[in-house]
């Protein structure tokens, strides 16, 4: 493994300023379409919500932010199958502190995950006790922010799996922790089926196998997430649709435009969405605000990975891709925790969970926070990581 210690956000030879020269410039020039004619987001996101959006992109926002954010972090890459995969590493100070490396997903990056650091890695600073302490790993997906782009097809969740076994090895942990949602909970569960050497125990915020297959619907709370399920299919996942089949043919969209990249990325769900619509009218939800939302896309765009992420759905659902073929290993015992955050596409009921996963050690409904667990809610986020593996040390 070979570090570069802490290196600017943008890889390119190209001057920073010119890239952020070009980036207004392509704000200013939008073309827009006319007004959507609902009063909600059944057509997509709102014109009035999106020109906020862009007004204070332009006019506000500080453009070098990414890069004291990152910088502020150790940051390294190694080359792990072909790829360069670039990631966070804040080890702790405190004694036996347990490793974890923890997986962002789509649309998001380590940035939705950085504002947990402080919690994980020193919780005596912020209310905790030093016992809770993480030794803490936060890599960017193949094809994602800071990471490198996979030349070759076959970059699926277990693929991404196996690497993050391989990163934890090449770091030392012999014992070890994972975590993850959207995307991330993917890689997790995966990491969990092939059970690598050190991996103990895992926590994922979103039920991997509920996006399987069918799930019991024998009462009303299993009846009301299979609801949500399915309207979120209907109506809800245009994006995944397009990204799983297509992912190329919206990727030119993305990589020539800002104010498409801004709005295919705040398009996720109806709960995240409004918020971040609240956000630039001057109402944040918890931690998911203005700066912070256009951070992530901000990085989007300087890394010029929009494309190559969204090709990442291919991988892992797409129809035609390698994995698809692919029988899904079956669960193992080992240890699993899950919270439900009540704005998540579904709130999963626990006996999902215990359908899904043999040796349940956690499981907690909190009540604030949506899919963007860790971006949205950074400190209760971590508690409830914490409180998933206390039983583990």
């Amino acid at each position: 493994m070979h570090g570069r210690g802490r290196y600017r956000s943008d890889l390119s030879q190209e001057p920073p300023a010119e890239k952020l020269d070009e980036l207004r410039q392509r704000i200013s020039a939008t073309r827009w379409p006319s007004k959507e004619l609902v009063a909600n987001r059944s057509q997509g996101v709102q014109l009035e919500t999106l020109q906020t959006l862009a007004r204070y992109w332009l006019d506000e926002y500080d453009f070098m932010r990414i890069e004291a954010r990152l910088n502020a972090l150790p940051q390294c890459v190694t080359e792990i199958d072909g790829v360069d995969v670039h990631f966070i590493h804040v080890k702790s100070s405190h004694e036996n502190a347990l490793p974890l490396i923890m997986t962002h997903g789509w649309p998001g990056s380590v940035i939705e995950l950085i504002d947990s650091v402080g919690p994980l890695t020193d919780p005596a600073a912020h209310g905790g006790g030093a016992e809770d302490a993480f030794h803490l790993v936060l890599p960017s997906l193949p094809g994602y922010g800071l990471s490198g782009e996979p030349i070759e097809i076959g970059w699926d969740l277990g693929r991404t799996a196996r690497a993050w076994a391989e990163l934890m090895r090449r770091l030392g942990y012999t014992r070890y922790v994972a975590q993850g949602g959207d995307v991330g909970a993917g890689v997790t569960d995966a990491m969990s089926r092939q059970a690598p050497e050190g991996l103990i125990g895992i926590h994922t915020n979103l039920l991997v196998p509920a996006l399987n297959g069918p799930m019991p619907t024998d009462t009303d709370e299993e009846r009301a997430a299979a609801a949500q399920i399915a309207t979120f299919g209907q109506s809800g996942n245009g994006y995944f649709v397009e990204m799983a089949t297509r992912p190329q043919t919206i990727g030119y969209a993305l990589l020539d435009s800002p104010i498409a990249l801004a709005a295919w990325m705040i398009d996720h769900d109806t709960d995240a969405y409004y918020k971040i619509a609240h956000a630039f009218g001057g109402q944040p939800s918890g931690n998911l605000t203005r700066d912070h939302i256009l951070d992530n896309i901000t990085l989007y765009w300087l890394t010029g990975t929009a494309a190559s992420a969204a090709r990442s759905y291919w991988e892992a659902y797409g129809a035609d891709a390698p994995a698809a073929s692919q029988q899904p290993l079956p669960a193992t015992a080992i240890p699993f925790g899950f919270t439900t955050f009540p704005g998540e596409i579904w709130r999963t009921p626990r006996s999902w969970v215990e359908a899904s996963y043999p040796n349940v050690v956690y499981f907690n409904a909190v009540d604030k926070g949506g899919h963007f667990a860790a971006w949205e809610e950074p400190e209760l986020f971590s508690s409830e990581v914490q409180a998933a593996f206390r039983s583990l040390r």
